[in-house]
């Protein structure tokens, strides 16, 4: 790769202590393997807990870390105190990104489109109309989220969202297409539509290679396409985020686009979807992975030059 590097020797955080330690795992692997092909010094780190050590020399950081400690501000806030510039949001808008209270509120704030909901706390008596979705307020992956279409679900999936949060959503199923857009510095890619078994993406469709197809770019008209796009980088703006990310959404019959979340360290894994939308648009891998690199900066204000695709 002939670009100018911003940095030279940068770190792979990978791993961490949440529950989404191997898919972590997994994605920084592939990281790691598409900087080294870019021409990086890059180097593993294997995060178990929330104390870790650099390698000497580090210039900047590739996060590659999810759920708790990855995308709730926590390894962003370290971060900064060590005046280390890493890839990704800063640490107070991944904090809001990772809470889907904190996120819904801000979507409120700011008029972008979202399914209906409650928030719930431990006891709190269930009183939502089904077909609804159970989400603890502070983990990804799908990882204790479960569909209701029956009160007879509702028992079981609160004792297993519970077990993850002391704060739960509920929110209005979304009966309709699923879409994701990844955003690289406020330049979005094209939509990918998700065709899960059953049409439930859940934890075991995404990361169960062969259970779900994914279509890119997605068969929808331009003016879904282009509407998705602004609502993205709308979704960037209202939650602060900057960098990186991945916006889903659900599409209805009638061309409604809701937001779900913004996913602010988006896998990398062989089934994770910014690879597939970047190599629809001309991006290998490496190169994402340099171009992600190239975004890397720290502390408030980190927001600096946007470059192209």
């Amino acid at each position: 790769m002939t670009q100018q590097k911003r940095y030279k020797k940068v770190a792979v955080l990978m791993g961490g202590p949440s529950a989404e330690r191997e898919v972590s795992l997994r994605s920084g692997a592939a990281a790691l393997r598409g900087l080294l092909d870019s021409g990086y010094d890059a180097e593993a780190v294997d995060v178990h807990g929330r104390e870790f050590k650099l390698p000497p020399g580090t210039e900047a950081v590739f996060i590659a870390l999810h759920g708790a400690f990855g995308e709730d501000g926590g390894v962003q806030s370290v971060l900064d105190q060590m005046g280390i510039p890493y890839t990704g949001s800063g640490a107070e808008a991944s904090q809001v990104a990772m809470d889907k209270v904190l996120t819904k509120a801000a979507f409120d704030r700011h008029g972008i489109p979202s399914p209906a909901y409650r928030i719930l706390h431990r006891g709190d008596a269930f009183s939502f109309p089904l077909p609804a979705v159970v989400k603890p307020s502070g983990q990804g992956s799908s990882i204790g989220v479960h569909l209701l279409r029956s009160p007879d679900d509702i028992e079981a999936a609160l004792a297993d969202a519970f077990r993850y949060d002391d704060t739960v959503l509920v929110e209005t199923y979304i009966d309709g297409r699923e879409l994701t857009v990844g955003v690289i510095d406020r330049h979005p890619l094209p939509v990918v539509e998700i065709a899960a078994p059953g049409g439930w993406y859940g934890y075991t469709a995404k990361y169960t290679p062969g259970q779900t197809q994914y279509h890119c770019p997605a068969a929808i008209s331009e003016a879904v396409r282009d509407e998705a796009w602004r609502i993205s980088l709308a979704v960037f703006d209202a939650l602060g985020c900057e960098g990186v990310g991945r916006v889903d959404f659900r599409l209805q019959a009638d061309g409604s686009l809701f937001v779900l979340e913004l996913n602010s360290i988006p896998g990398l894994t062989e089934t994770s979807l910014l690879p597939k939308a970047a190599a629809q648009a001309g991006i290998p891998f490496p190169e994402l992975c340099h171009r992600l690199m190239q975004t890397a900066r720290y502390g408030a204000g980190r927001g600096g030059g946007h470059g192209s695709l």
